[in-house]
């Protein structure tokens, strides 16, 4: 079962014929929904008053805060988007 669900991970999951048709299309928002939202939790937390007063203790190396974290949980997060893309490039050059 896990199987399955990974292989339909970032794709529309609500034209599933099971039971769990909401719960899948449910994991598939929050599959892509992470790599987003880290970005603007990034983008942010690099805004100067906005984010809590970390920045004056964090000025000494710009790779240390919030901002890099989000940044790159981010980037870690993007392989659902990239596996959609390649799905959907794929699926234009066949037809």
């Amino acid at each position: 079962m896990t199987e399955a669900l990974t292989d339909r991970r970032g794709s529309s999951a609500l034209d599933c014929k099971d039971d769990n048709t909401a719960a899948i299309a449910a994991a598939d928002f929050l599959y892509l929904a992470a790599a987003p939202t880290f970005a603007i939790m990034a983008l942010l937390s690099s805004v100067p008053g906005v984010g809590l007063p970390e920045a004056l203790c964090t000025a000494a190396s710009p790779l240390s805060g919030m901002m890099p974290m989000y940044g790159l949980m981010s980037a870690f997060h993007l392989a659902p988007w990239l596996k959609l893309i390649a799905r959907r490039r794929n699926a234009t050059r066949r037809s």
